[in-house]
């Protein structure tokens, strides 16, 4: 029996099935191997074939761009998993504590443009009444280009970042 299960990994998933099992479109899955997130290989036939772990890689992808990672971030972090085997829980507490540190960053950036959304972003602008008091001689311009506050930069940082 274990024999007959090796050879149906061996046999590997056509990309339909692959297609059917993540709900992606055929053509996705080929964007995703030609951006290096998975990888095919062929079978005696000539067939292209992946590794059943690549549904867990295409729905790691899938759960990644929903949170705004690009492809380069998402493939750095595949990229940690091992190749020729299905990654183990170990594999994917280590890829998630680097996923959690980069959500955690996204989530305070967030929480900071939620609670000074009606406020100055330090952005430079100086067009609310209130800037000349929080942002008086555009301060936060020597610091940079973009939304200074909200990148991280205090309006009571006396440095010039």
């Amino acid at each position: 029996m274990s024999e007959n299960r090796g050879l149906r990994q061996k046999a590997g998933l056509p990309i339909g099935a692959l297609a059917e099992r993540t709900g992606l479109a055929v053509s996705a899955i080929r964007y995703y191997e030609s951006q290096g997130l998975i990888t095919a290989w062929r079978n005696a036939g000539g067939q292209r074939r992946f590794e059943r772990a690549d549904i867990r890689r295409l729905s790691f992808v899938m759960i990644a761009q929903k949170f705004g990672f690009t492809i380069a971030e998402i493939r750095d972090l595949l990229n940690s998993l091992p190749d020729g085997r299905a990654p183990t829980p170990a594999d994917w507490r280590r890829i998630s504590g680097q996923f959690r540190q980069a959500l955690d960053q996204r989530i305070a950036t967030l929480e900071k443009l939620r609670d000074n959304l009606d406020g100055c972003i330090g952005c430079g602008c100086l067009s609310l009444p209130k800037c000349a008091l929080y942002n008086a001689q555009d301060r936060a311009g020597e610091k940079g280009a973009g939304p200074r506050y909200l990148m991280g930069d205090s309006p009571d940082d006396s440095d010039n970042n």
